[in-house]
């Protein structure tokens, strides 16, 4: 689509709609920078864009201008159906968001990475490992770094790593990695997606544009992933946690194998490494790693360099985070938990009695399959926000009794310390986004681990 000279709307004027804005001014289009909220500063948004030149719309668009937008892009934030979208839509005024503006003028090759959990751990893997072999590598995304600031500075044999949510997925066209990954697919954002099925599909086009001669990577462990593998465009490279695959990247014991069938020698299976040569913890960490392996095979990087750098890779800031010990006591951020799912891991990779600390944002999921997978370690549950009359409720239908509400989260980090002894963990791992308390679960986090420094200073 050519839209030089052409006004185009930005939604949105955070980072993602700021990129958005630099990226189409550089090529030669108009860009109209519109937030809904007209509280903001319009001042301060040019000053934020380093764009004097800027249209910045607030609170609505005018009709006039409406009528002269050649192009919609939209920040991952906001709904797809939004009213104004709609109008859009009727007049045949294409709907891009932030991936795919960026993939129309970006170069070189693009592995993404999607589910519901691991993305942002398995995405700061990939791209370590692939800073270690090519030259020219990006990292970018819903792990916060805007692929549109990069996608101008990309050459023909550049490497991008892209963390893609489901908010970005609803917004491509003719985005096509040449390396796919759904890592998982459990119930979140449903207050988004509305149905379960929605978001599977939304999940799964990442892949929609991939041919034979593309890779998608599918966890063999999750029922959805593993019912795409049969629908999927791309080559399917499985990777399993559970059993032994004929083909693909499974643990056994404490061992990673790959499985190849070569045509002279039938089926063989390659020992990687053991689990505990690296730094990660958990089994999601595992799957995470397994996903990385096919993901970098994907893109040809040899084994010698994907496995060293694995085995040096410490774990991404506020996932099962070890923070400090503190009077015998260990804490874990484990902020990045925004969901049961995720939360299950976090809870999983403790090997001790464990204080926990839950609740916040209200994404109405349902809270059972996370308490039930407690297995007797929780011995104290300190619960926060929004949600957390509805967590105590389900956690006392499932037996836990030793259940603490707290009003503020300097409150429930205090209710959680008196909670704790000698040999005990406390950990951070809400199972619930931080809006309401926070801007973001990385404030959490942040909070979190601070409080903890300040014990006994």
């Amino acid at each position: 689509m050519d839209i030089q000279g052409k006004k185009v709307l930005v939604v949105g004027s955070g980072k993602s709609g700021i990129g958005a804005a630099h990226l189409l001014a550089s090529v030669g289009a108009q860009p109209v920078l519109f937030d809904g909220n007209d509280k903001l500063s319009r001042e301060e948004i040019i000053e934020k864009s380093q764009l004097p030149e800027l249209v910045v719309l607030l609170g609505c668009v005018p009709e006039e201008v409406k009528k002269e937008i050649a192009l919609v892009v939209i920040s991952p934030g906001v709904p797809v159906d939004a009213p104004m979208l709609e109008e859009f839509r009727k007049t045949q005024i294409p709907i891009w968001g932030e991936i795919e503006l960026a993939y129309t003028f970006a170069k070189g090759k693009v592995a993404a990475i999607t589910g519901t959990n691991g993305k942002t751990t398995t995405t700061t893997l990939v791209g370590q490992i692939m800073e270690a072999y090519y030259d020219s590598v990006y990292v970018v995304g819903n792990i916060g770094n805007p692929y549109t600031e990069v996608a101008l500075e990309t050459k023909e044999d550049s490497v991008t790593v892209a963390e893609i949510s489901s908010f970005q997925l609803e917004t491509i066209h003719t985005f096509k990695p040449a390396v796919s990954a759904i890592l998982n697919i459990t119930p979140d954002h449903l207050n988004r997606h509305h149905t379960m099925e929605c978001y599977v599909r939304t999940k799964e086009e990442i892949a929609r544009n991939q041919t034979e001669e593309d890779t998608c990577v599918l966890n063999y462990e999750d029922p959805y992933t593993r019912a795409f593998g049969d629908r999927s465009p791309a080559k399917v490279v499985f990777f399993s946690s559970k059993r032994e695959l004929e083909e693909g990247i499974y643990l056994e014991g404490e061992e990673i194998f790959l499985a190849e069938k070569c045509f002279e020698k039938g089926r063989e299976a390659q020992r990687l490494m053991n689990i505990h040569d690296m730094k990660l913890v958990g089994m999601c960490n595992v799957e995470n790693v397994m996903a990385a392996i096919a993901i970098c095979r994907g893109m040809d990087v040899p084994m010698e360099i994907i496995l060293k750098t694995i085995r040096e890779f410490k774990a991404v800031e506020h996932r099962i985070e070890f923070v400090a010990t503190k009077n015998g006591v260990d804490f874990y951020n484990d902020s990045k938990g925004t969901n049961p799912d995720a939360a299950i891991q976090g809870i999983r990779a403790m090997n001790r009695p464990t204080v926990l600390i839950g609740g916040g944002y209200d994404k109405q999921s349902e809270y059972d399959e996370w308490i039930e997978a407690f297995d007797g370690k929780v011995k104290a549950f300190v619960l926060i926000g929004q949600t957390k009359e509805k967590i105590a409720a389900c956690a006392k239908a499932h037996g836990i009794s030793n259940i603490l509400l707290a009003d503020t989260f300097e409150e429930a980090f205090e209710l959680s310390v008196k909670q704790a002894v000698p040999g005990d963990a406390v950990l951070l791992s809400p199972a619930c986004a931080s809006w309401g308390m926070f801007p973001n679960y990385e404030v959490r986090g942040q909070m979190f681990k601070e409080l903890v420094l300040k014990i006994g200073v």
